[in-house]
């Protein structure tokens, strides 16, 4: 323990240095400078008889917070936003009853660890200890106990009131077209990972270049749902766009197959309670596990959710999102690589919004090699950015009725 404690403060003391020679990692949030959060390095995690134990050191003490949560079983470790400078091979370590851990931004001001649960467990010990120098060190140590223990235990955790929602920033009105891009995943929600490539990174450049490039003609304002890398549930995505009045909404993934490397391309979904097929019946329920991943309640939004693919029957919004789908199938396609089948669709639970246009793009897979390869290119990004951008266009030049955004201003 001594010496994972000392590695971790000469690597803590050299990274502030480091991070004004390389720039912030593409985990930090670009909104502060990395250097005001407090940095995580060198996580361990053992087991010791019958107990699990975290391990992280940090370059300050910080407050720490942990409880447990059923369906699927986890721990849920809250600290305040922390740089996490860990490998990320790191959290594909597992030890006795946890079986594999994550970590990153969960919002502008706090962070989560999350601990994926093979058998019942709570919380014995959950600190931060401090350390000479003013470092400190995360200890989280974990027993395992009955199942009818392990679920007193969450449901006095559920009654924890919600934290209220942070309203966004409505856009000032002028007479343009509002278009909503959703970069996927975020934060502790990484998505797909594959070469400690992660799908959150990806689709952020692709959502802030795609911003720019709208921006940048001067007919459409431009909303992200998120625009660094923070973490945002997906019934909060729907809202932000509604809210706005969007006249389009984009989310944008970049998907993976680990059992069919030479399945490539990209693909253009829109909402259907109904998949077209297999493969998209898989995705959008993988998509639809994020807010899982990050460690919320699902059951919270239940009711909207119900509501919301209900409404969804409007045919003149899912005229409008199929209308678009294709434009966006003809022009990206002139560009990038599509898939064998590139217009589908299914339950994807960001495209309920009943009035607004939406549509979801799959980049590619970043399971096969050159998709992969194509999708960290800056070069392909914008080719493919401006073929999304040219689609845009397209959709609202043949007199497509725009949304709240500009009706309001009649």
């Amino acid at each position: 323990m001594v010496r994972l404690v000392a590695s971790g403060m000469m690597r803590l003391a050299l990274a502030g240095g480091l991070a004004l020679l390389a720039g912030a990692p593409a985990f930090a949030n670009p909104a502060r400078p990395s250097t005001e959060f407090p940095v995580a390095t060198d996580a361990k995690i053992e087991q010791s008889g019958e107990v699990v134990r975290l391990t992280m050191a940090l370059s300050r003490p910080v407050e720490v917070n942990a409880s447990v949560m059923a369906g699927p079983d986890r721990v849920i470790v809250e600290l305040p936003s922390v740089n996490f400078q860990v490998q990320p091979n790191a959290a594909k370590k597992s030890a006795g009853f946890v079986s594999a851990f994550r970590f990153g931004l969960f919002s502008a001001e706090k962070s989560r660890i999350i601990l994926d649960l093979s058998q019942p467990a709570i919380v014995s010990r959950a600190e931060v200890r401090s350390q000479r120098g003013g470092f400190g060190e995360l200890v989280i140590e974990l027993k395992r106990v009955s199942r009818a223990e392990f679920q007193a235990v969450a449901k006095l955790a559920e009654r924890k009131p919600p934290e209220a929602p942070v309203e966004p920033a409505k856009p000032q009105r002028d007479g343009r077209q509002l278009v909503v891009i959703d970069p996927g995943h975020g934060g502790i929600d990484p998505g797909t990972v594959v070469a400690s490539i992660a799908e959150k990174s990806v689709v952020l450049a692709f959502g802030l270049g795609l911003k720019e490039q709208l921006e940048a003609g001067g007919r459409y304002r431009v909303l992200m749902t998120r625009a660094d890398d923070v973490f945002v549930p997906l019934g909060e995505r729907v809202k932000i766009a509604r809210a706005a009045g969007a006249d389009l909404f984009i989310s944008i993934h970049a998907d993976s197959l680990a059992q069919a490397q030479d399945v490539r391309g990209a693909t253009i979904y829109t909402g259907s309670e109904r998949a077209t097929d297999a493969e998209s019946a898989r995705l959008a329920a993988k998509e639809n596990q994020a807010d899982a991943v990050a460690g919320l309640d699902m059951a919270e939004e239940v009711q909207d959710v119900a509501g919301i693919l209900m409404d969804l029957a409007k045919r003149e919004t899912r005229t409008f999102s199929s209308l678009f789908a294709r434009n966006l199938v003809e022009k990206l396609g002139g560009s990038v690589k599509m898939h064998k089948v590139p217009l589908r669709s299914a339950g994807f639970r960001v495209l309920t919004a009943p009035d607004v246009p939406s549509v979801l793009i799959e980049l590619g897979y970043m399971s096969s090699p050159k998709d992969a390869e194509l999708l960290n290119s800056a070069e392909w990004r914008t080719q493919a950015v401006a073929a999304v951008r040219t689609a845009i266009d397209s959709y609202f030049e043949r007199g497509q009725p725009v949304g709240k955004a500009a009706a309001n201003q009649r």
